[in-house]
Parts: structure tokens; C-alpha cells; sequence
């Protein structure tokens, strides 16, 4: 088992090195940072969304942004769209589960803000759906996604395509990559002298 265990850790570490090889995906995130700090400096708003473990993700980053990263300081309105139990099974129910996602983006997000859509393969519909709606709103969208992109790369203004068609090890980058986005947004918009 120790074996396996190694090999794991393994195609992490070399899903990780693939990424740092790619020069457009750094790139994308750079100017996501960028972004991120414009939204939020100008009042907007950040809206996330995902599936399963993509919207752990996304909830994840929602927390770092809203609560804390590495040290006090005011909160961001970051938000994941799944949190809202209510909401989620009433809208699947009465409307359809492909719809959860874009009604919260239409009641919430406004010109200019910001969505971070999550989906390992890009091809979501409740996800897609969801940035179509960002996209008509006048949203930015940052699409987080594996190699290919999916459908979500027509959308995405910010394209976040980890280089690998394994969910597990996209879903291990895309947390990295979140992380490195709440550590630059904070140290941007709150910079420390410590």
C-alpha cells in the first residue's frame, strides 16, 4: 500500500510541475488576482460555484476571502451559490437542478463582479449556465477546470485549465490556485508591513 500511497503523491507532485510549465494558465491566474482586487476595491462582489468537491472548493475559497487567509483584516463579499440548502432543493425541485446556480447568479451578481465557476471537466450545465448568465449580466468569469476546458472555455474571461484529465489531482491544483488567489488578494487590498 505504501507503494500506491507514493504513486499518489507522485502524479500530484508532477500534475503540480506541469502547471508550473504553463506559462498561459500563470498568466490567467495573474490577471485573475488582478481582477479580483479591482472587483473587490470597487465594492463588487465575488460569487463561486461547483459541484461536489468543486464547490467544497469553491466554499473553501468563499471562507478565505470573507473570513480570513493569513491574518486579520476586513472582510471580501465572497460567496459560494450551494450553501443555502432551502434554496438549492427548492429551485432543483421547481425549476430544474441545471437552473441552482444561474437564479442566484441573476438575483446577486451585478456588473462587474466577479464568478469563479468550478467544474473538472467544463462541461457542468448547472456551472455553464451559470457563467452564460454572468456573461449577460456583464460579470467577469474566471473558469477553473481541467486540460480541455470544456464548454466553460467559451465563457471564461479567465481560463484556468490545469493540465490533466484526472479529477482528483484538478481539484488538488485548483485548491492551490485558489489559495494563491486569497494570499495575493489579501496581501494586495490589506498590504502588512510585517
Amino acid at each position: 500500500m505504501i507503494h500506491a500511497i507514493r504513486l499518489s503523491v507522485q502524479a500530484s507532485l508532477d500534475t503540480k510541475q506541469a502547471v508550473m510549465q504553463e506559462d498561459g494558465l500563470l498568466l490567467s491566474l495573474e490577471r485573475l488576482i488582478v481582477a479580483s482586487v479591482h472587483c473587490f476595491r470597487s465594492n463588487g462582489r465575488m460569487l463561486l460555484c461547483g459541484n461536489g468537491g468543486s464547490a467544497a472548493d469553491a466554499q473553501h475559497i468563499a471562507a478565505e476571502l470573507s473570513g480570513r487567509f493569513y491574518y486579520d483584516r476586513p472582510p471580501l463579499d465572497a460567496e459560494a451559490l450551494h450553501v443555502n440548502t432551502s434554496y438549492l432543493t427548492a429551485v432543483a425541485n421547481d425549476y430544474a437542478y441545471d437552473e441552482i446556480f444561474a437564479r442566484l447568479v441573476q438575483a446577486k451578481g451585478r456588473l462587474g463582479d466577479l464568478l469563479l465557476a468550478f467544474s473538472t471537466s467544463g462541461n457542468s450545465p448547472n456551472v455553464v449556465k451559470a457563467a452564460i448568465k454572468a456573461k449577460e449580466i456583464g460579470m467577469v468569469v474566471a473558469c477553473f477546470t481541467g486540460r480541455s476546458g470544456g464548454k466553460l472555455k467559451q465563457y471564461s474571461d479567465y481560463l484556468l485549465n490545469v493540465p490533466s484529465d484526472d479529477t482528483p489531482r484538478i481539484q488538488e491544483v485548483h485548491m492551490l490556485l485558489g489559495h494563491i488567489l486569497c494570499e495575493q488578494i489579501e496581501l494586495t487590498c490589506f498590504p502588512t508591513s510585517s
